[in-house]
């Protein structure tokens, strides 16, 4: 498993500066609890005020420690389907029984801001934003394997058997799609925390 506690470990980053034509959003995706947020969270502190991270809204009810308007919108069923009614979505999906959404307004005012917007987003979500044409670059974080994927996910301590269960199939499809041809920019491993760290880093400071 990968040490998610070593977070602080890396030496601090030397200044980069993003090409111009890096500046569009940056879709992050891979299965759950494979590392997304270890690898973004130590992209922003490592490069503080360059990057935010999109904040969706979910109808799923918040998990211990999570706040809202931090981690997520957390919103009612009704209120989700009043902005997809208002085609106030980039993307939006179902998971596990719960709807997640990207916000147009959310990209919009963080983009504003002067920050390149990282989406941590589903693959159903993917499928949505490259289908509509969205400019954005896309990286794809992989388990080492469903072994490995598996015993992170019943290490967090948060997951029912059932949810665990549907969470491994649910990356057996994504795990599927992240091999089409053209899906993504670049895959990444996640099998050793600084490596994988190393190849995300560099991924979104090359020249697009």
């Amino acid at each position: 498993m990968i040490p998610f506690s070593l977070r602080g470990t890396f030496s601090p980053a030397s200044p980069r500066t993003l090409d111009p034509s890096n500046c569009c959003p940056i879709v992050v995706s891979g299965p759950s609890g494979v590392g997304k947020g270890t690898l973004y969270n130590l992209l922003f502190e490592r490069h503080p005020d360059v990057f935010c991270l999109s904040v969706s809204h979910t109808t799923r009810s918040p998990r211990l420690g999570e706040q809202h308007g931090v981690h997520y919108y957390f919103v009612s069923m009704d209120a989700f389907e009043d902005l997809i009614a208002a085609d106030g979505f980039v993307e939006h999906a179902q998971f596990s029984g719960n709807r997640y959404g990207t916000s147009k307004m959310t990209i919009e005012q963080q983009t504003a801001k002067g920050q390149v917007v990282l989406l941590d987003i589903e693959m159903e979500g993917v499928k949505q934003i490259k289908k509509a044409g969205i400019p954005a670059r896309f990286v794809f974080i992989a388990p080492p394997s469903l072994q490995v994927l598996e015993a992170r996910l019943r290490g967090r301590g948060t997951e029912k058997e059932e949810s665990i269960r549907k969470r491994l199939a649910q990356a057996r499809v994504e795990l599927d799609y992240a091999q089409s041809e053209g899906v993504h920019d670049a895959v990444i491993v996640n099998d050793d925390l600084e490596r994988a760290y190393k190849e995300f880093e560099d991924f979104i400071y090359r020249p697009a």
